[in-house]
């Protein structure tokens, strides 16, 4: 149970995290902010007052916004602000604003001229990655990708460049055919780690090449259970002057066809010279 000397907040907004599973991975600072404000925003009002039980935080306000009703909400809240009133913002999970409701929330008190003061606390992203062993220094968080194949394969096509790891968010019942689109798009030879259930019971952190993700998650069925962060590695960095999508289309063909008829279709589809393209065609039989 939560106790501290009483706390004074001034008018302003409080982007305050909450724990992504495990209730104990919440900070002091976020409970004291939690029990003082004058207002709980909160995503659904059922899971906080769960959260504020847990720390014995009661007598609180809470308002609903979640992404239905954020622009209403937003009035409300600004109207409280304006009276010199408190309002702590929180989701279910996580940090408010973060591939979850609220930025349009910040967006509207900044513009009203408040302060918006973040308190920070568990990141699903950030979690797995430190666990994840991928030891690029760089990382790009992309959070959800669209849910319909056609336009999720087109925004992994737009990131196949990038050397940086790639973070998305994904749910379960989506899972298959999520990691069956980054094979697709990505090849089978980079690394994959699914971090699932992150501070959970049944928490499971696993790596693998993307060729080997599917049939991991189908030996078992629990494994496509809980929500999903999911980690790709970056491109590895490439010849000057070919693409990394040049590259995967030369390979392909080189696996399908003779060298000469590789490079030739290879330099119809990508527009590159065919010089270019035979020394690395050599190269990579070379290496084969």
């Amino acid at each position: 149970m939560h106790t501290s000397a009483p706390l004074k907040l001034e008018a302003a907004l409080y982007v305050v995290a909450t724990p992504i599973g495990n209730l104990r991975d919440i900070s002091l600072r976020a409970l004291d902010t939690l029990g003082a404000a004058d207002t709980i925003a909160a995503e659904d009002t059922r899971n906080t007052r769960h959260l504020l039980n847990a720390h014995g935080i009661s007598d609180v306000r809470l308002l609903a916004l979640h992404q239905h009703n954020e622009r209403g909400a937003a009035e409300k809240i600004i109207a409280q602000l304006a009276q010199g009133l408190s309002v702590a913002l929180v989701t279910d999970a996580g940090t408010p604003a973060v591939s979850d409701p609220g930025a349009l929330l910040v967006d509207a008190v900044r513009a009203a001229g408040f302060r918006v003061i973040p308190i920070p606390g568990a990141s699903a992203a950030v979690a797995a990655l430190s666990a994840s062993g991928l030891a690029n220094p760089h990382f790009l968080f992309y959070g959800f990708l669209p849910n319909k194949s056609s336009a999720r394969s087109s925004a992994l096509q737009a990131l196949i460049e990038h050397p940086y790891s790639l973070v998305f968010y994904e749910a379960p019942h989506r899972i298959l055919e999520c990691v069956a689109d980054l094979h697709a798009v990505f090849g089978g030879e980079r690394e994959l780690v699914l971090a699932r259930e992150i501070t959970k019971l049944f928490e499971s952190i696993h790596r693998c090449k993307l060729a080997d993700a599917l049939d991991w998650l189908n030996s078992d069925p629990n494994k496509q259970r809980g929500e999903f962060v999911l980690l790709v590695s970056g491109a590895t960095p490439q010849p000057e002057g070919l693409s990394a999508e040049a590259e995967r289309t030369l390979s392909l063909l080189l696996e399908e066809l003779p060298l000469k008829q590789a490079v030739q279709l290879a330099t119809r589809i990508t527009g590159l010279g065919r010089n270019e393209l035979y020394q690395r065609a050599l190269a990579l039989k070379d290496s084969a």
